[in-house]
C-alpha cells in the first residue's frame, strides 16, 4: 500500500500542475493500492474549504486511522528525532508511524520533513 501525503495530494488536485500531472502517472505506474491517513484528510479538508473548492475525490480515498498503536509510536518518533537535534512536526510523525503501523510506503515531495525518519522505520516512494 502507498499512502499520498497532503502535499502529493494537493499538486494533483491543481489541474496546472507538471509536478501533480509526473505524480499521479508515478503513481498510477506503482500499481499500488493507495490510501490517506486521517491527518491527511483533515489538512487536505482545510485547504480546501479554505483556499479552494472542496474536491469530492479525496473522500473516496481509502482511509487509515489514527489509533493508540500509531500514537506511541508517533511520541517515540517526535522524541528521538528531537533528542539528536533533528525536531519534526507532530503531524509528520503521526503521520509516519500510521504508515510504518501499516506496512505502507509514503508519497511525499516533502523529504525535508520525512527523510529523518527513515532511520527509525519509515519506507518513502520514490
Amino acid at each position: 500500500m502507498m499512502l499520498l501525503d497532503t502535499d502529493v495530494l494537493i499538486e494533483i488536485f491543481d489541474r496546472k500542475s507538471e509536478v501533480g500531472d509526473k505524480a499521479l502517472k508515478k503513481i498510477l505506474e506503482s500499481g499500488e493500492n493507495i490510501g490517506i491517513t486521517a491527518i491527511n484528510l483533515h489538512e487536505i479538508l482545510y485547504g480546501l474549504e479554505k483556499y479552494a473548492k472542496p474536491v469530492k475525490e479525496v473522500l473516496q480515498l481509502p482511509l487509515l486511522s489514527y489509533t493508540k498503536r500509531d500514537a506511541i509510536l508517533s511520541a517515540k518518533i517526535e522524541l528521538s528525532l528531537e533528542r539528536i537535534g533533528t525536531p519534526v512536526r507532530r503531524a509528520d510523525s503521526m503521520i509516519a508511524a500510521i504508515a510504518i503501523n501499516n506496512g505502507a510506503n509514503l508519497y511525499t515531495l516533502d523529504l525535508k520533513h520525512f527523510k529523518p525518519i527513515e532511520a527509525l522505520g519509515l519506507k518513502l516512494f520514490a
